[in-house]
């Protein structure tokens, strides 16, 4: 286990509702499971004898651990949305307008070396990123990915609306995952004095629709892109390197 500065990085060695919904939501704080086309195209590499280096971009997942460990595949995680949080990033842009300082982020969280990883696990961490971060991001995880490595994300559609919860992804099996609600207001983390902080705030949310055009200009790097659209108004996107 090692920490990089103000993120929280660990390694450990080793589609949708409707009626392919599993189970039907009760409160927030329960988990629902969720079928996931993308995952499915990734579960035919974890079936690799192959080890596969692996980074999941959120907080630390117990089933993701089991599930990639046990095929023997390394995995590291890092939660860059509570990161994002970190009150020093705050800034403005040209125009004066409140931003985040992307260069400090990126020398605090995803500290790798280049063509590291095989499978990025991105989630729906676009959506709720804040805007000045998400193209560095996506530009940084492109350097750290192997040549052919695959990247999985997924993008909220219109109908979803700006209330969508927040979900962080637990692997179960196969193509099937587990969705648990996110509340950063409960995050504890350690600032870069040690000190423990808890994010406050009015919870994760929304903070734009991406269209297919605007996906694949976010990708536009990436060498191909295939969209799978479930029918929880999630557009699940499998970008190669």
């Amino acid at each position: 286990m090692a920490s990089v500065a103000h993120s929280f990085m660990k390694i450990f060695r080793g589609s949708s509702a409707g009626p392919d919904q599993i189970a039907a939501p009760a409160q927030k704080s329960k988990r629902l499971t969720r079928r996931s086309s993308g995952l499915a195209e990734l579960a035919k590499s974890f079936a690799s004898e192959e080890p596969l280096c692996v980074l999941d971009l959120g907080s630390t997942s117990a089933a993701n651990i089991r599930y990639l460990t046990g095929r023997g595949h390394k995995l590291y995680s890092e939660d860059l949305l509570v990161a994002s949080t970190e009150p020093s990033l705050a800034t403005k842009d040209e125009a004066g307008k409140p931003a985040l300082d992307s260069k400090r982020f990126l020398s605090d969280n995803l500290a790798y070396g280049p063509g590291q990883f095989d499978v990025v696990l991105c989630w729906n961490l676009a959506d709720y990123l804040d805007e000045s971060l998400v193209k560095p991001v996506m530009g940084r995880l492109w350097s750290l990915m192997k040549p052919g490595g695959m990247l999985l994300a997924f993008f909220h559609t219109h109908e979803a609306g700006p209330d969508a919860p927040c979900y962080r992804y637990h692997i179960v099996e196969g193509d099937i995952l587990e969705m648990h609600h996110v509340d950063p207001r409960r995050e504890v983390r350690k600032g870069p004095t040690g000190v423990s902080h808890t994010t406050i705030g009015t919870g994760v949310r929304l903070q734009r629709v991406f269209n297919n055009r605007h996906i694949e200009n976010l990708f536009r790097d990436f060498s191909s892109i295939k969209f799978f659209l479930a029918r929880d108004h999630i557009r699940e996107v499998l970008v190669i390197r």
